[in-house]
């Protein structure tokens, strides 16, 4: 179902994020966690899994990271190993600059049936080396016969500096993209700027809008805002203020994602801009994954209104 909805142009898309585990994690903790991870998430019934693809980010922040960065096992064998029995479809990211362009088609190639989705992320800043630029991954990509349902990074901080991210998704939509995954969202204004700018451009240029797919992550402790805005994500003041000074920091952010996503919703379908929801957690503590199951049925009630 998650291709018809896609293709479509549907509201309504809930899929759940996850980072594999580390390279250096033990084959029989690996089986523990991913046996947890097929239980916790096959019970949610959402349209798919999303499986991160990650990259030391150093280049774009140089300040000290708050959790150290470990490579972890490849998102695509990672599924295709351990996830078996998840029968839902799998989005793979992956960040392009990491790859030859010899190596790049098998990366993203299908398959099992259940890799038929993709997303491709660039360089994280302008001095990152890298071996493949993100326009030469679209060109690969465009002439593979058999290729993945493309979708790209929304990011709307961005478009609170230079007012332009609407104009880059059109660009990637050119290019192949046909849904978009935003990072995590805590700063309400930036994304219904974004989404405004986006409605009127494709209004105004008759184009068909695909699904915008705006990402929740519970903060559960005041080192996971530290990391949430050391990935670049935007929190206002009175927001870090009062999840810093909540008596349950955790409980305060669940609140405060259902209210921004609940505005975002009513926002998109007025509108009718395709909307839908990926929840993730960016902490490995057991309680804020937790959090972010418990959240995922609550967004799920949410989107039972469309």
């Amino acid at each position: 179902m998650l291709g018809k909805k896609i293709l479509s142009r549907q509201s309504g898309i809930i899929v759940y994020g996850i980072t594999p585990p580390k390279k250096d994690t033990s084959p029989e903790r690996i089986e523990a966690l991913s046996k947890k991870q097929v239980e916790r998430i096959g019970a949610l019934n959402v349209d798919g899994l999303v499986l991160y693809d990650l990259q030391d980010e150093k280049d774009r922040n140089p300040n000290d990271r708050p959790f150290p960065f470990l490579e972890t096992l490849d998102p695509m064998y990672y599924s295709n190993k351990y996830l078996g029995d998840l029968k839902i479809p799998k989005i793979i990211y992956r960040c392009v600059g990491k790859y030859t362009a010899a190596q790049f088609p098998e990366m993203i190639a299908p398959t099992n049936g259940q890799n038929d989705f993709s997303v491709f992320v660039g360089a994280s800043s302008r001095e990152q080396k890298v071996f493949l630029r993100l326009s030469e991954a679209y060109e690969i990509y465009q002439n593979m016969t058999h290729r993945p349902t493309l979708g790209g990074v929304l990011i709307p901080e961005r478009h609170m500096i230079k007012s332009d991210e609407h104009l880059r998704i059109i660009s990637k939509m050119e290019k192949g993209c046909k849904y978009f995954i935003s990072q995590a969202v805590y700063n309400l204004e930036a994304s219904k700027n974004f989404l405004s700018d986006y409605y009127y451009y494709c209004k105004s240029e008759n184009i068909e809008m695909v699904p915008i797919i705006f990402t929740l992550t519970p903060c559960g402790s005041k080192k996971t805002l530290e990391f949430l805005k050391w990935l670049g994500i935007s929190i206002p003041r009175w927001l870090e203020n009062d999840l810093k000074n909540s008596k349950d920091i955790l409980s305060e952010s669940l609140s405060l994602c259902k209210s921004i996503f609940g505005s975002l919703l009513n926002f998109c379908i007025q509108k009718k801009i395709p909307i839908g929801c990926n929840i993730e957690s960016v902490s490995i503590r057991k309680v804020e994954i937790e959090a972010s199951i418990t959240l995922a049925k609550d967004i799920k009630n949410m989107m039972g209104q469309l």
